[in-house]
């Protein structure tokens, strides 16, 4: 057996309750313990004793440096490694790491995207320390490094991070739900409620010889070129499909690499598309499972190297097939361990849960151009709406069971029954009898309850879940909010109770809906009944800027208007420079490599004829001719249209305001990004593959996961 699949290994790399037990005192432990929970403040005599403990625990681990680990607006991880080396007053050498070394780092906030919050000449920013977090080792070619989640923040207390706003929004939701709660029900009265987070990684896993002959997966993360191969994933396949050595072995050292992060992977197979494969973790706290994202995030990069292998994270890397979503699987959890979106066996009884379920639809209805906003950008575009991922409309699936309560207190006030959820027999003597869920789950939904959660699956592959959450987190308690007011006011409690629950079922009925998400008729539907449409997900970065958004963030202390504004500018720049940078590789492409290749098949082919006319004048090269013909007004094709892009990509610099240029790119540069790729991929149909300079999408697909 192997040894990783013990209790005695998982999270051993981690400073986690085991440890803190042992290298810490019994006051100390005790203390830290409160803070963690919420029941105390963090105090620097408190932090400078954690700070002792922990580096003993990563000396005793053979840890040489220490890194303060965190989430700029960049959609990557930071980090600066520091060693515990120090000098005492006799300039003799020792190790060192105190409160403040553990509270408090510093870097350069201006050289990290800050949307106008810091000047460049303006660089101080701080990270600060989350107890939250486990500080865990990371093993590696550098070395062992203790690393110490942190937030990270401007001089003048901005949030410049993900996490700031996160940790907030957890605190909001926690008092806001809190309250409700007891109100409902005082004389069982939670202490705290908490958001509880498991996501689901998509990826795809490419040979790694391939992708270095690809500049625009290099540059890119996707491909920008690639004719539709003959297979794709039409005969479904490569889906919970047999995983192969090759792959097997690399998803058990990510499994081994993991668990002794004590980061919860718990499923992995086979996803839909050809080379694309799934990792999903157990629920932990919303700000830990962010931060075990970013690890599993790191930790399939790392050792696809080790097989040769490159994981693309990308959202859409290959055109014609599925691309990769991360399903964020979210709940509310209080401290005597109830999951407060638990229905029960009758829900149309369960008051407490149809008046959270009511507040949530609401807060979804009110805010969902936001919620678009939380995951939105240039890769959203290439995969949102089609048939692969959930359109650009947020709806709520709730299923069978409970929309036949939702629609019978609309229609009558109050529920009486609830839709049993049945069995299944195959009147097979060796198959039992299966109790079926309460409903079927819905794929194409934005956001879907599945039981006693909700997923939300419209986040990106390469995403951070973090703002997402922050925000589901913001609207939901804003509707809790106004649910307390309510009761408090109200002379009759379960009266109040009940007319906000039909309520906000009634004001808010159209968010729901059970249906195909991906067909077309869903959209004039959604336009019938006042849901908001985009035609791109940037239209909803507006959104930041809405005053009743900047009062919704402003009034929880969340985000201050400008830190708001900063997010505004940072994503459309973000939009801008992807789509730069991805036109520009497109046109560097088609000049140094496809054009060329073009001409020079043409000159083959040219050869080719004259060879023969010169062997025997009479002979049929009616074919050689065609085809010469053909290429030819391809390649003129590509380039006029290789002209257009690099003409569109000068106007576009030319213009004035982040929006402005936002949107060029996105109604004109990419426009003829994808005029540039459909001849250019036709031209890849004629050449010669031996000749063709990059190896192609089946040569992709095919080479790791097999035909």
């Amino acid at each position: 057996m192997h040894k990783l699949k013990t209790n005695l290994h998982f999270a051993e790399n981690v400073f986690d309750d085991k440890n803190m037990k042992s290298y810490l005192t019994k006051d100390v432990y005790t203390k830290l313990k409160k803070i963690i929970d919420g029941g105390e403040e963090l105090d620097g005599k408190i932090a400078h004793e954690v700070a002792i403990g922990m580096k003993e625990w990563a000396l005793d681990n053979g840890a040489t440096h220490y890194t303060h680990w965190f989430q700029p607006l960049n959609d990557s991880v930071a980090e600066k490694h520091d060693s515990f080396l120090s000098f005492d007053k006799n300039m003799k050498p020792i190790l060192e790491f105190g409160g403040s070394d553990l509270i408090k780092g510093e870097s350069d906030a201006s050289s990290f995207p800050s949307g106008n919050l810091r000047a460049t000449f303006e660089a101080r920013g701080y990270t600060v320390w989350d107890c939250t977090s486990p500080a865990f080792l990371r093993k590696d070619q550098s070395g062992i490094t203790l690393v110490v989640p942190t937030a990270f923040i401007s001089y003048g207390g901005e949030a410049l991070d993900k996490k700031t706003p996160l940790l907030k929004s957890m605190e909001v939701i926690n008092n806001e739900a809190t309250k409700l709660l007891n109100l409902i029900d005082s004389k069982n009265k939670v202490k705290n409620v908490k958001t509880m987070l498991g996501v689901e990684q998509e990826y795809f896993l490419i040979d790694r010889e391939k992708y270095l002959k690809r500049k625009d997966l290099i540059y890119t993360g996707r491909t920008l070129f690639g004719a539709k191969p003959p297979k794709g994933q039409e005969l479904d396949d490569h889906y919970y499909g047999a995983i192969r050595r090759r792959i097997g072995k690399f998803m058990s050292e990510v499994n081994d690499e993991l668990w002794l992060l004590g980061v919860p992977a718990k499923t992995q197979h086979n996803e839909v598309a050809p080379a694309q494969h799934e990792l999903a973790c157990i629920y932990e706290e919303a700000n830990v499972s962010v931060d075990h994202n970013q690890i599993v995030m790191e930790t399939l990069k790392k050792v696809a190297t080790k097989y040769n292998l490159v994981c693309l994270l990308h959202e859409k890397p290959f055109k014609y097939v599925n691309g990769s979503g991360k399903h964020n699987n979210w709940s509310l959890v209080t401290d005597k361990g109830k999951n407060i979106l638990s229905p029960g066996v009758s829900p149309h009884e369960n008051r407490t849960f149809l008046l959270i379920l009511s507040c949530i639809i609401s807060a979804i209805d009110k805010y969902s151009p936001l919620l678009i906003a939380s995951c939105a950008g240039a890769s959203k575009d290439l995969r949102l709406g089609a048939s692969e991922a959930p359109p650009n409309i947020i709806s709520v699936f709730v299923g069978e069971q409970i929309e036949s309560v939702i629609e019978e207190i609309i229609a009558k006030g109050h529920a009486s029954s609830s839709k049993s959820s049945g069995t299944i027999k195959q009147n097979i003597s060796t198959l039992p009898v299966l109790y079926k869920d309460a409903t079927d789950r819905n794929r194409t939904s934005p956001f879907a309850f599945t039981g006693n959660k909700f997923e939300f699956r419209m986040v990106g592959s390469s995403d951070s879940p973090a703002m997402p959450i922050t925000t589901i987190n913001t609207i939901v308690a804003k509707e809790f909010s106004i649910a307390s007011e309510k009761l408090m006011k109200a002379k009759d409690k379960d009266s109040e109770i009940n007319k906000i629950i039909r309520d906000n079922f009634k004001e808010h009925r159209r968010i729901i809906f059970e249906g195909d998400g991906y067909n077309d008729n869903w959209k004039i539907e959604a336009e019938k009944r006042g849901l908001p449409v985009f035609d791109s997900t940037i239209d909803t970065f507006k959104y930041y800027l809405d005053k009743d958004v900047i009062d919704l963030f402003s009034d929880f202390g969340i985000f201050n208007k400008n830190e708001l504004h900063c997010r505004y500018e940072v994503e459309l720049e973000k939009y801008v420079k992807i789509l730069k940078i991805e036109s520009l590789t497109m046109v560097n492409l088609a000049k140094k490599n496809f054009l060329p290749c073009g001409i020079h098949y043409t000159t083959m082919l040219s050869n080719s004829i004259n060879s023969i006319k010169n062997v025997d004048n009479s002979l049929d090269i009616s074919v050689q001719r065609e085809l010469l013909d053909d290429i030819l007004k391809i390649i003129r094709k590509v380039k006029t249209y290789v002209d257009e892009l690099d003409q569109s990509i000068e106007k576009a610099d030319e213009k004035k305001g982040i929006d402005k240029i936002a949107n060029y790119y996105k109604d004109t540069v990419r426009t003829s990004m994808e005029k540039l790729r459909d001849v250019t991929d036709k031209l890849e149909m004629i050449v010669d593959k031996s000749m063709w300079p990059i190896p192609s999408y089946g040569d992709l697909l095919f080479e790791v996961s097999g035909v």
